[in-house]
């Protein structure tokens, strides 16, 4: 007389009906969870989207008020007054305009209250080799007045710098200072410039603001809940008599 086969995972099913229910209520719970974390993701980024938008449609504001409260003050502009030092410079690498590789050029601004800061000014192209500098603009040293947006170490983009050494991008402002010669305590937040009394001094390709779109996270915490239900779906007809 021929014996029914009978599968593995009927077996296991049969002997072990509890242990398949509780991986299947752990594989609900984990689904559930990279929901809940694909969702607050998309929330906070809605926020932060929504707070870049407000802040840049604002007036330039001063110093004054920009550094009496840094976190608020993040990504609006203000007008300051100062001196460009270009014997300080820093190249950013792996920046890209309309597809073009180069750098984005940072240059030490001596402020006239006697405060100094890093200053964004903007995308330059790369050499025609990589051992051919970019070919960087002289710009005068005489006091001139600036618009820049704020900017602080958390807003900065991630990547390699040159002439740094590799490690946490977390206190790029510090490594800047550390970079030059001079001993350098500059200011916490750095900025991006927009425009100057010198229109020699006015970006070519300025930088531009992050792409203000709030991303697939929501769309993700309902694909995490449809796994979800995949899973309990499976359970039920496993639990199905056969």
């Amino acid at each position: 007389m021929m014996r029914k086969k009978v599968s593995p995972s009927l077996q296991v099913e049969e002997a072990h009906p509890y242990i398949a229910s509780l991986i299947a209520l752990i594989m609900i719970a984990l689904c559930l969870i990279a929901s809940h974390w694909q969702y607050q993701r998309g929330v906070d980024r809605h926020a932060r989207n929504t707070l870049i938008a407000a802040h840049v449609a604002l007036a330039p504001t001063t110093l004054a008020v920009a550094t009496s409260d840094l976190a608020a003050a993040e990504w609006r502009s203000i007008r300051i007054d100062g001196s460009f030092d270009q014997s300080k410079e820093i190249l950013l690498r792996n920046r890209y305009s309309q597809g073009k590789y180069g750098f984005d050029l940072l240059t030490l601004f001596h402020e006239s209250s006697g405060k100094t800061l890093w200053v964004d000014r903007g995308w330059i192209a790369a050499g025609a080799s990589a051992s051919t500098p970019p070919p960087i603009v002289k710009i005068s040293k005489e006091k001139v007045s600036i618009v820049g947006r704020v900017r602080l170490d958390k807003s900065l983009p991630q990547g390699s710098f040159f002439a740094l050494s590799a490690g946490t991008n977390s206190q790029l402002i510090p490594q800047w200072n550390a970079q030059s010669k001079a001993k350098i305590k500059s200011e916490r937040f750095y900025l991006d410039l927009l425009s100057s009394s010198d229109p020699a001094i006015n970006p070519a390709a300025p930088v531009e603001l992050p792409e203000l779109t709030d991303g697939p996270h929501m769309a993700y915490a309902l694909q995490w809940i449809f796994f979800a239900g995949l899973v309990g779906y499976g359970r039920i007809l496993l639990r199905r008599p056969r």
